[in-house]
């Protein structure tokens, strides 16, 4: 390379060069971007983005199911099918809502269990395939303890309390209060309302968190 004739020393040459070919190359970058998008991540982030926005749609979508369910069924199923079935038949519209209850109460077990299981393993997919999720140990233990709740109230609680109420055909308060079968139904009843309350509290400190983030 010359100057007015007179030739450059061979480092500024070699400078000069190099400046060219960052320039070029920064030219090059900005072409790329303006064809995809302007400057938006590489299609790789973008599969990943959306593989963590679907994971956690999943895991959010599975725990407003679960924790609504438990909500609607305690706040307004259970009031509403008493109320008008007694309205009905005071005598039989009590044992016939106990029975409508149960059942509700059955399916939302199952509606539990399969909703847990999404969750879980959207976090433990969310984990895999990128930075370990904030609170990740602590979660899962949430998870785990309202699916176990779930278990114990659906498993274990619920048959008992049909059990007992199959073998009436009268409201288990027209039984004396010492009746056996009246105190153990008091206490499984008091067991299912406090397995649904921890539930539902696992429910609501997994939303906090979410609504955190």
């Amino acid at each position: 390379m010359h100057v007015v004739g007179c030739p450059l020393a061979d480092a500024v040459v070699a400078r000069i060069d190099s400046i060219l070919k960052r320039v070029a190359m920064f030219f090059r970058a900005g072409s790329n971007d303006a064809l995809t998008g302007n400057g938006k991540p590489p299609s790789g982030n973008e599969n990943y983005n959306g593989e963590m926005l679907v994971l956690r749609y999943l895991y959010v979508l599975a725990l407003v199911i679960w924790l609504g369910g438990m909500v609607v069924a305690g706040a307004i199923v259970a009031p509403s099918i008493f109320v008008v079935l007694e309205q009905w038949n005071a005598a039989e519209g009590r044992v016939l809502g106990g029975a409508v209850f149960g059942e509700v109460l059955r399916r939302l077990h199952l509606v539990g269990y399969a909703m847990g299981a999404v969750m879980l393993v959207a976090l433990t997919m969310k984990r895999l395939l990128g930075p370990r999720p904030v609170g990740y140990g602590i979660r899962v233990g949430i998870i785990g303890a309202m699916l176990a709740f779930s278990f114990a109230s659906g498993g274990f609680v619920s048959p008992r309390v049909s059990a007992i109420t199959h073998q009436l055909s009268a409201p288990i308060t027209s039984l004396p209060d010492g009746d056996p079968r009246r105190v153990e139904f008091n206490r499984l009843h008091g067991y299912s309302n406090w397995l649904l309350g921890l539930t539902a509290l696992g429910g609501f400190a997994l939303l906090w968190w979410e609504a955190q983030e």
